[in-house]
């Protein structure tokens, strides 16, 4: 693994508005009922991992950059996130752990949860393809419970961070929910009746390649229009630019937020917009970053109204990067909606909500989806 050195933090409940700056001396010891599962988030920059009990709360966190040499260098780095966390929590977990201990079961870790963008099989250990990582069918899971002596589920990274806003997050109390990540590209995760859907190969939720618009830009799956192109954080700054072409003038608050000071001749590719300068300009009024999320919120209602109208479920979480820009990003899609489903007199539409665990919903959902696996 790198040899960079990993951060330490201490979390008092996964939520992150919920969390204060210091560790909650009660949290370190959970009840014998509690157990500890281990959350791994695997990202394309990092890896943050996390000890996690039955309610979500998250008592120690680990992070480290992502090898990028291979999967089983990556399966290296979990492992060791792993063990360090397991003995930060006062157990030398490995295949050479004393036959005698004084650490109680409540403070040992039962079972390790790993969520991973990527293509992860219906056996929930192989990873067979991934966009950001060098996955080429490593069995990822056996990797890391040889590594660490724990049993090990596999996840993808949307449906994990999916199960954990439906366990602890704006989902939460609900039977079914569909969560709708939108980020630089667009990704989700479906639970009906209380279970993760995962499909005949664990290919399920994979939403992001949803054809909107037959018309609209070139994805990088080959096709055109994907709802991943149409209403993801790139299709924003896409928007926000062909505003900006059509009507220079207006598009001055917006480049001065992104840094631009000095007239442009002709917009230069990559575009100068940045999705925070839109977002920020916004919520000051701009009209020209109020259009570019109207054009966003257009495609995103479109988008969940097929979901609505396949899955029909209780809430729909709208999480990721650009869910945190808020109401800008709610709004048109609560307002939108009833016109884009039919016989909206005669169903109950489901609640939409914005996101609440933030960058620790993936970690805390992986964890209990661990607990989960464990208790079959």
């Amino acid at each position: 693994m790198s040899s960079t050195t990993a951060t330490s933090t201490n979390s008092t409940a996964a939520n992150p508005a919920a969390a204060t700056s210091t560790a909650n001396p009660a949290a370190a010891i959970p009840a014998p009922d509690s157990a500890i599962t281990i959350g791994v988030d695997i990202g394309g920059t990092k890896i943050a991992a996390g000890a996690v009990t039955a309610d979500g709360t998250i008592l120690e966190r680990l992070r480290v950059p992502t090898p990028t040499e291979s999967g089983a260098a990556i399966a290296a780095a979990v492992s060791d996130l792993v063990r360090r966390l397991t003995s930060n929590l006062g157990t030398p977990a490995s295949s050479a752990t004393p036959a005698t201990s004084s650490v109680t079961p409540a403070s040992t870790p039962t079972a390790v949860g790993i969520g991973s963008a990527g293509f992860v099989g219906a056996d929930r250990n192989t990873i067979s393809f991934g966009p950001n990582n060098p996955w080429h069918g490593e069995r990822l899971g056996s990797l890391v419970s040889e590594g660490t002596g724990l049993p090990v589920v596999v996840e993808n990274d949307a449906n994990a961070a999916a199960w954990g806003e439906y366990r602890f997050g704006a989902a939460a109390g609900s039977r079914s929910a569909v969560v709708v990540t939108l980020g630089t590209g667009v990704g989700g995760g479906v639970i009906l009746d209380g279970q993760l859907i995962r499909g005949a190969n664990g290919f399920a939720g994979e939403i992001g390649y949803i054809t909107l618009s037959e018309n609209g830009p070139l994805c990088g799956c080959g096709r055109r229009g994907c709802w991943d192109m149409m209403g993801s954080g790139r299709a924003l700054i896409r928007y926000a630019t062909d505003r900006l072409a059509a009507n220079p003038a207006a598009g001055r608050r917006v480049l001065e937020l992104s840094g631009v000071t000095e007239p442009l001749a002709e917009i230069p590719t990559p575009s100068p917009i940045k999705g925070t300068a839109i977002t920020a300009a916004a919520t000051e009024g701009d009209p020209l970053a109020l259009g570019a999320f109207a054009d966003l919120g257009h495609w995103n209602t479109r988008g969940i109204a097929t979901l609505v109208a396949m899955v029909d479920p209780e809430v729909v979480v709208l999480a990721g990067g650009v869910a945190e820009a808020g109401r800008v990003v709610l709004d048109p899609v609560v307002a939108g909606l009833p016109a884009e489903l039919p016989a909206t007199e005669f169903r109950t539409l489901p609640s939409v909500r914005l996101a609440t665990l933030g960058n620790d919903a993936g970690l805390v959902g992986a964890a209990d989806l661990a607990r989960s696996a464990l208790a079959r």
